[in-house]
């Protein structure tokens, strides 16, 4: 991040700004716009897209912008990014499209939506910064692929819990330390909860009832371990991850069995990959940690002397996540440094199942992520393939062709999908490129 920051100040000193484009104004579109404006040298905003072009209006305003301009076409944007002026407009792909724009952030939270958007971008040489956690678990790895064969950077954000896990990771991994989990770290987990439940939290925070059933239910904390899975390499332990609960994350060394996963570096064996997981109610609230094996005598010693324990397991935490404050980073990052906070590195490796809230009947349409019907359930990519099984990105608004049991998991077999879809259409393709 000290890299960052001197990069940016140097761009705002030759007056050559990153220029950026957010497609989304929801509640964290608002706040990257708003850090943006106010808190981030050598970066202009040069353009917001929301359905609604008001509520686009506000995010600037919000951040203290002033003479915004309505847009309709590429040339206004242009002309409009060529001023050093801000632009807002109901049609996204015009900043996909318009010359100037460096780098989108999106923002929505859709995968449909999401997955034209990202196309269009990457088609049009921008780099993309994802706060889509369900889109990037969903074809990700092949949206990483058309992003490297067309020279740009495809990366979820810092702030948010994966890229935070993932700096965590890499920082780990950099000191000379083996990662054989990485965690995240809920307060709650109930699968059951709907938006009536947590209505009355939506309101409390501003946020949309869905969104934060999504939150309480396991989709959304599946989805980004699903990412951080695709980044690292690592599977789960048990479909659903084990979700321990415990008071201190430091616990999570003793009560995870990670055995399987140490190797023994003295007989040059590093065992394989480790796993993505989750403690329930351990202090501090709102982190993400790493446990790392580190089985030198010598270093432990050090490591001891540093109050990190006898080891041979460590835990690593960060003890806060805030995402719209560093997701600018991410853009410097991409832009100037051709760095990834965090992407997938091949094929998916874990992927988000979909699990019924209750009795569902056939001919039923099933509703969105967030929504009644149905929570995610992370499970290794292998088994989702073999069993042919229905990732929950592609859920909404398939029709079931059976009664499904509560807690069962669905598969294709269950369902007809919606006609012409371009996510089901990555999703087959990305399924034939790397299996």
């Amino acid at each position: 991040m000290i890299l960052i920051d001197s990069a940016l100040a140097k761009r705002q000193e030759d007056n050559n700004p990153i220029t950026v484009g957010i497609i989304g104004a929801g509640y964290m579109g608002r706040g990257i716009a708003m850090q943006i404006l106010t808190a981030v040298p050598g970066m202009h905003l040069a353009a917001i897209s929301n359905r609604t072009v008001s509520k686009a209006e506000k995010a600037y305003a919000q951040g203290g912008a002033t003479e915004i301009n309505r847009v309709s076409t590429v040339g206004q944007l242009e002309d409009s990014v060529k001023a050093g002026q801000f632009a807002v407009t109901d049609d996204p792909f015009l900043l996909c499209q318009a010359d100037g724009i460096d780098a989108i952030i999106e923002v929505t939270g859709e995968i449909e939506f999401g997955a034209h958007v990202v196309m269009s971008a990457i088609k049009n040489g921008k780099h993309v910064i994802l706060m889509n956690a369900e889109l990037d678990a969903t074809v990700g790895p092949l949206l990483k692929k058309y992003a490297d064969e067309q020279g740009v950077i495809y990366t979820n954000a810092d702030g948010d819990q994966p890229g935070v896990i993932m700096n965590l990771f890499r920082y780990v991994q950099s000191i000379g330390l083996k990662p054989v989990l990485a965690g995240n770290m809920k307060g709650l987990q109930d699968p059951y909860r709907t938006p009536e439940t947590q209505k009355a939290f939506a309101e409390m925070h501003n946020q949309e009832p869905r969104m934060v059933t999504s939150f309480a239910d396991g989709s959304k904390i599946s989805m980004e371990m699903a990412v951080v899975a695709n980044a690292t390499g690592f599977g789960v332990g048990t479909r659903g991850m084990f979700g321990y609960r415990c008071e201190e994350v430091d616990e999570a060394k003793t009560i995870f069995d990670l055995e399987p996963y140490l190797g023994d570096s003295a007989l040059g064996d590093s065992a394989g990959p480790g796993i993505v997981d989750y403690v329930l109610g351990a202090k501090p609230p709102g982190g993400v940690f790493v446990v790392a094996h580190q089985d030198d005598p010598i270093q432990r010693q050090y490591l001891q002397y540093y109050k990190l324990g006898d080891g041979p397991l460590y835990v690593f935490y960060t003890p806060f996540h805030i995402c719209h404050f560093e997701a600018p980073l991410t853009v410097a990052r991409a832009v100037h440094f051709g760095d990834a906070a965090i992407a997938p590195t091949a094929g998916p490796v874990v992927d988000v199942l979909t699990a019924a809230k209750h009795d569902l009947k056939a001919g039923q349409t099933l509703d969105y992520i967030g929504g009644f019907d149905t929570y995610g359930v992370a499970e290794n990519s292998a088994i989702c393939l073999e069993q042919e099984l229905l990732p929950m990105g592609l859920a909404e608004g398939c029709v079931l062709t059976r009664d499904i049991a509560k807690d069962q998991i669905v598969s294709y077999a269950d369902v007809t999908l919606p006609e012409g879809r371009l996510a089901d259409q990555l999703r087959t393709e990305q399924t034939a490129t790397f299996s």
